[in-house]
This record gives C-alpha cells, sequence and structure tokens, in this order.
C-alpha cells in the first residue's frame, strides 16, 4: 500500500508540476518580448521620445550665379540618402542648394558670402576638403574656406563631435566643388 501511495503522490504532483512549469516558462517568454512584439522594436518606456520628425527644414535659398547654380545643384546631387543615420529631410527653400539631416537637423548650404576669420583661427582638413568651425551655443557652423562657393554645415550640439559629421561630406564636395587656386594657411 504504500507503494501505491507513493505512486499516487507522484502522479498529483507531476499533474501539478508540469502545467506550473509551462505557465512560469510562458511568462518568462512573454516577458523577454514573446507573443508578437518585434524584437527590434524597444518596449515603450516612460522616457521614449515622439518619432524624429520628417517633414520640411526651414532653409533660405541664396541667389545664385548660374556657374554656381549649376555646383550648387551637382553638390546637393550627390549628398548621401542619410547622414550617420540620420535620414535625410525636405526643406522649405532652395532644394538644389540645401539639404538637412536628423532631427533637430543639420543643415547643409551651398553658396552665399564667403566665411570672415581671423587669420589666426585654426582651420581643419578633414578628408582634403579644408572647414572652418565656429562655435555657438546652439551649434557648430562648419564652412569650406579652399572652395569656390562655400558650403555651410550647422551641427547642432546633441549631435556631439561636429567634425565628425562633416568629415562625411567632404568626398561629395571634394567631388563637385572646384577648389579655390590660393587656400588659407593649414589647409595645405
Amino acid at each position: 500500500m504504500s507503494n501505491q501511495t507513493s505512486r499516487g503522490a507522484a502522479r498529483w504532483a507531476t499533474l501539478v508540476a508540469v502545467p506550473l512549469a509551462l505557465l512560469a516558462g510562458l511568462a518568462v517568454f512573454a516577458g523577454m518580448g514573446g507573443f508578437g512584439r518585434d524584437a527590434a522594436t524597444p518596449e515603450p518606456t516612460p522616457t521614449t521620445t515622439a518619432p524624429p520628425a520628417t517633414g520640411p527644414v526651414q532653409a533660405t535659398a541664396t541667389a545664385l550665379t548660374p556657374r554656381a547654380a549649376t555646383v550648387c545643384r551637382t553638390l546637393v546631387s550627390r549628398l548621401p540618402g542619410d547622414l550617420r543615420g540620420q535620414a535625410r529631410r525636405p526643406v522649405t527653400a532652395g532644394p538644389q542648394q540645401n539639404a538637412a539631416y536628423g532631427d533637430p537637423a543639420i543643415t547643409i548650404s551651398c553658396g552665399g558670402p564667403p566665411p570672415a576669420f581671423a587669420p589666426t583661427d585654426l582651420v581643419y582638413p578633414l578628408d582634403h576638403v579644408c572647414w572652418h568651425a565656429a562655435e555657438s551655443t546652439e551649434a557648430t557652423i562648419w564652412t569650406t574656406v579652399d572652395r569656390e562657393l562655400p558650403i555651410r554645415v550647422r551641427v547642432p550640439r546633441i549631435y556631439g563631435q561636429p567634425g565628425q559629421w562633416v568629415i562625411v561630406l567632404s568626398a561629395p564636395v571634394l567631388a563637385t566643388v572646384p577648389a579655390i587656386p590660393k587656400p588659407p594657411n593649414g589647409c595645405g
């Protein structure tokens, strides 16, 4: 009888333990993102922000000579579809000379007046294009100083290491905007 009692207790223990183990496993699976939630989509949290903006970015169209318009159009057509993971966005004016990426927007403008800076300011030769950086409280404005037309890139402070964003743009600038014959000191 004790053998039969042991078997009966074992059956009851199995009947209770197996469903509980299955329920515990399902709870862990669901907690780890199973049952329909895409693993690539982060779980919403109280600190999750709104999706990045994709609408047009405010831009100003500068009057350009026919040659400058051609150079700028060529440059803008060669800019990447995304800038270090930041999606390209439309601009409100001058899409043939302006471009924007991300939220907050990193903006690029072609043409306009040449940059004014002290001859003692540092210039940065980044991937064979020479840039001058001007700091403000909101952004760093990078401007080419060795090209026929100035190219300005405004990198909001939130992105950090602004030179890393600008260097990606050096290749299209180098390929489309002719160099000036005598660049400033430090550009050689």
